[in-house]
Formats: structure tokens, C-alpha cells, sequence
């Protein structure tokens, strides 16, 4: 059985669908309701080098408090990973992970590239 954790947020659609896709294939992922269990500046950094993308690919863009703190003009990653550390309604949903690859389950199939 695959080892496959999920960053999920149960108030998201797209979560939802990306937890039922999964369960739906036969895998019980390990669930983080990462806005309950935030994620640390150093999980996010690996999460971005498993994702292989940069920072602001992983920020919500439209998120009131990504326009409040003008995101948009800061370029150091270690900023931009501690403001998602500080409001993680700022990382993109959902994250599915497996071993060493993730992917952000946006389309659905994504999540297929890594199983």
C-alpha cells in the first residue's frame, strides 16, 4: 500500500473530490487539515521542491489576506513561506503527497502522476 498523505481543507470542493479520488483507487491517504495543522516553513520548502514549483505557485493569489499583506511585490521565498506558515489559507489546496513526489490536485489527474 502506497504511503500517500493528503493536505486537505474538508470545506473544499476540490479537496473533497481529490480525498474521494483517492479513496476511490483504494487508498486511505493520512489526512492534515493543514489549516488546523499548520505546516512548518521547513515542510513547506520541501513541499515545494517535491513540487518541483516556485513559491507563489503554491500561494491562493485571490486570498483577501495574500492582497491585505501585498504579496504580489515580495520576492524572497523565505517570506513568502513564512506568510503561508502565518495564514495558511494562503496554500494552495489540496496537496497530495507520495514518498518523495506531490502534486496539487488541480485538475484531479494530477494526482495520478504520482501514484
Amino acid at each position: 500500500m502506497q504511503n500517500v498523505t493528503i493536505w486537505h481543507n474538508p470545506r473544499c470542493s476540490k479537496s473533497r473530490n481529490a480525498l474521494s479520488y483517492l479513496e476511490e483507487k483504494g487508498i486511505v491517504p493520512t489526512v492534515i487539515k493543514y489549516l488546523e495543522k499548520t505546516p512548518s516553513f521547513d515542510e513547506l520548502k520541501n513541499i515545494l521542491k517535491l513540487l518541483n514549483i516556485n513559491v507563489k505557485d503554491l500561494m491562493r493569489k485571490k486570498e483577501s489576506i495574500y492582497i491585505e499583506l501585498n504579496l504580489k511585490d515580495v520576492i524572497s521565498e523565505d517570506a513568502l513561506i513564512q506568510a503561508m506558515v502565518d495564514n495558511p489559507k494562503l496554500i494552495e489546496r489540496p496537496v497530495v503527497i507520495n514518498g518523495d513526489k506531490a502534486v496539487i490536485a488541480r485538475p484531479l489527474e494530477n494526482i495520478d502522476r504520482i501514484l
